[in-house]
């Protein structure tokens, strides 16, 4: 549990202190830092990390068919390697089940256009859980396999060892196909895919690199109980790791967790109700309408990412008003596809100030509280 003496030094850090400056100011160096809990701290990452932009003739087949559709997947982000270095800490990565690899290789958009821009397909033939966005209309990735993704980050966090701790956030894509004739269905995550995300993540990332579960809950009854008091590893601990986390219907969290009270076993953490025995992670990406929420659920020591904006309609409108409630609400992970800003469309943008990668949680006494109860009147589980 966080001491009387750090509680009082956290409270008396900088707003701005920046998480990963070497050398710090006002009091903000590593020596106070490193022993805060990870859960202390506030960074922007990116949604959908993996994807590139749709060509210009797909692109205008799309808008002619579906130009709501068309006009939300409008963006596009660098490689990761890229991302990483300039300041993101949050990635998301879509992953499609390929039991018999070569579900996704022939996207029905380049069938419909004549002459589509080149795109190597090859990985999308090889054995492997895929990455892209929609099947046969959004299917471009910088990494179109899992494990390249993988690869990317674990080569980068390798060189870079002192960061915050990473956030990769995974949809599981499954259900119909889209409505046209020769669309691809998605093939189905049964358990053995599973168990598949899990196997493909520890075969790059050795055990040491990981946050887990497991890791969290320690000697706890349950995780939501380990991380009610405080469980996080301190962000000294947590620097140069990675913690995975599944964003998914109920139905999928169900099938991965399994008869898992609180994940054992598991790499992943899951999006759950707050109230429930594997609570330790949740998806809350309205931080307008949900920000009590997002209160609440750091309160009770959860970590929470949420989004600056959404289907490029704030980039479009260049509204800043969900991005700051955003960083007010003191979500550990602010998600955003416009770490820089995209000029066709305004001057948006979400980043931290002063450029850093991680900062201080502008809700620290909430994180406080949630480490040391009796900080909180008393609060128990």
């Amino acid at each position: 549990m966080i001491t009387a003496l750090i509680l009082a030094a956290a409270l008396s850090l900088p707003a701005d202190c920046d998480l990963e400056a070497p050398h710090g100011r006002d009091g903000c160096t590593r020596a106070v830092v490193d022993v805060l809990p990870m859960n202390a701290i506030q960074a922007v990452g990116t949604h959908n990390s993996y994807k590139l932009a749709i060509p210009a003739a797909e692109m205008a087949m799309l808008s002619a068919m579906a130009p709501d559709m068309a006009r939300s997947l409008d963006y596009a982000h660098a490689p990761l390697t890229d991302q990483l270095e300039a300041g993101a800490r949050q990635l998301e990565i879509d992953v499609l089940n390929d039991p018999e690899p070569g579900l996704y290789a022939s996207p029905l958009a380049r069938r419909l256009v004549p002459a589509a821009e080149a795109y190597d397909l090859a990985p999308l033939r090889r054995p492997g859980l895929k990455v892209l966005h929609v099947q046969d209309v959004d299917y471009r990735s910088s990494c179109p396999l899992f494990v390249e993704c993988l690869a990317q980050v674990a080569a980068w966090s390798r060189a870079n060892p002192d960061h915050a701790p990473l956030l990769i956030l995974m949809n599981l894509k499954e259900g119909a196909a889209l409505p046209a004739p020769g669309a691809v269905t998605p093939a189905p995550f049964d358990a053995a895919a599973m168990d598949l995300v899990d196997a493909e993540i520890r075969s790059v990332f050795p055990p040491e690199a990981l946050i887990t579960p497991d890791l969290v809950r320690g000697e706890a009854a349950t995780l939501r109980a380990a991380v009610a008091a405080g469980g996080w590893p301190n962000l000294g601990e947590a620097r140069g790791k990675v913690m995975f986390a599944l964003d998914a219907p109920r139905a999928q969290v169900d099938l991965y967790r399994g008869a898992r009270a609180s994940l054992e076993g598991r790499v992943l953490f899951v999006n759950i109700e707050e109230d429930e025995d594997a609570a330790a992670y949740i998806t809350l990406n309205s931080p307008l309408e949900q920000a009590e929420r997002i209160e609440a659920a750091i309160a009770a020591g959860l970590i929470v990412r949420t989004r600056a904006d959404a289907d490029t309609l704030e980039a479009r409108q260049n509204d800043p008003a969900r991005r700051e409630a955003a960083f007010a609400s003191g979500a550990q992970y602010v998600s955003t596809d416009y770490m820089t800003p995209d000029r066709r469309f305004s001057d948006f943008q979400v980043a931290l100030p002063h450029g850093a990668a991680a900062r201080l949680n502008p809700r620290q006494g909430l994180v406080a509280a949630a480490d040391d109860p009796a900080q909180a009147g008393g609060r128990s589980e």
